[in-house]
């Protein structure tokens, strides 16, 4: 069983930047699909950005552009690098990771954007 700690959340103002991190517990070398998600107070939760094992990378249109989704393998770490944050990217912040039939989420990190 993977575990998933994510970090790096905060409060930062409108077109500012923040470095989101996950850690996990073990190795992510067979985790075929990692990605970020979110979930804003009222909504459900939503894709932000996906990584293959491969480096194959995809996005949600709102933050083409802004975000920048990455893993390192031999370290076992996932990054998400937010750039031009807007107020409507306050959520809490999810690692996920899908491992053949095994999901794997971490237990969030808040990111708050003031306008």
């Amino acid at each position: 069983q993977v575990q998933l700690v994510e970090s790096g959340g905060g409060l930062v103002q409108a077109g500012g930047s923040l470095r989101l991190s996950c850690a996990a517990s073990g190795s992510i070398f067979s985790i075929n699909f990692m990605g970020w998600y979110r979930q804003a107070p009222g909504k459900q939760r939503e894709l932000v950005a996906t990584i293959t094992n491969g480096g194959r990378t995809n996005y949600a249109d709102s933050v083409k552009g802004r975000f920048t989704v990455s893993r390192d393998n031999a370290k076992n770490t996932l990054d998400l690098q937010m750039s031009s944050l807007k107020p409507e990217d306050t959520a809490v912040y999810y690692c996920n990771g899908i491992q053949g039939i095994r999901e794997f989420w971490g237990q969030g990190t808040q990111v708050t954007v003031s306008s």
